[in-house]
């Protein structure tokens, strides 16, 4: 975990555990990153429950829920996986919040879609929010910006720490 990714995890641990909340992720093109990047902060046991690792296609479908039809339809780098892979990532591990991501970090495109092209989901109580991100750079450099991306659109949900 580089700095900028520990000072955008910690505080999310922090305000997980004052909300009294959980969070849990279902990664594509991350790989887990997401999930060890959280569980690096001392405390995240008490609000991490889980992630799955689905980089195969099938596996989003068979592990996270995601529609098998959406798959077929748009292959497995859309905005709307994204959201079935955050949906599912909530639902299958028990959280309040679940992170979904799926993109391509290249260097070749996959299914037509370009290198770098990453959607980021957040799956909460009633809503789920979806971003859409173009990164450049190699593989290393997209799957990092994706990490940040996952735990800033996180970060922005659940708001400023509670004054001490």
């Amino acid at each position: 975990m580089t700095g900028e990714e520990a000072a955008l995890a910690r505080p999310l641990i922090l305000r997980l555990t004052e909300r009294g909340e959980t969070v849990a992720t279902a990664e594509s093109l991350t790989a887990g990153l997401v999930c060890a990047t959280l569980t690096e902060v001392p405390g995240a046991s008490a609000v991490v429950r889980g992630g799955l690792v689905v980089y195969a296609t099938d596996l989003k479908a068979k592990l996270a829920g995601v529609d098998e039809a959406l798959l077929a339809e748009h292959g497995a780098v859309h905005p709307e996986v994204a959201a079935q892979l955050a949906a599912g990532a909530r639902e299958r591990c028990g959280a309040d919040w679940g992170l979904g991501l799926t993109g391509v970090a290249g260097p070749d495109p996959q299914d037509g879609v370009a290198p770098g092209t990453v959607h980021v989901a957040l799956a909460g109580a009633g809503s789920c929010r979806v971003r859409t991100h173009r990164f450049e750079g190699g593989r290393a450099s997209v799957r990092t910006n994706s990490v940040r991306a996952a735990l800033e659109l996180l970060g922005a949900a659940l708001g400023p720490l509670a004054a001490r």
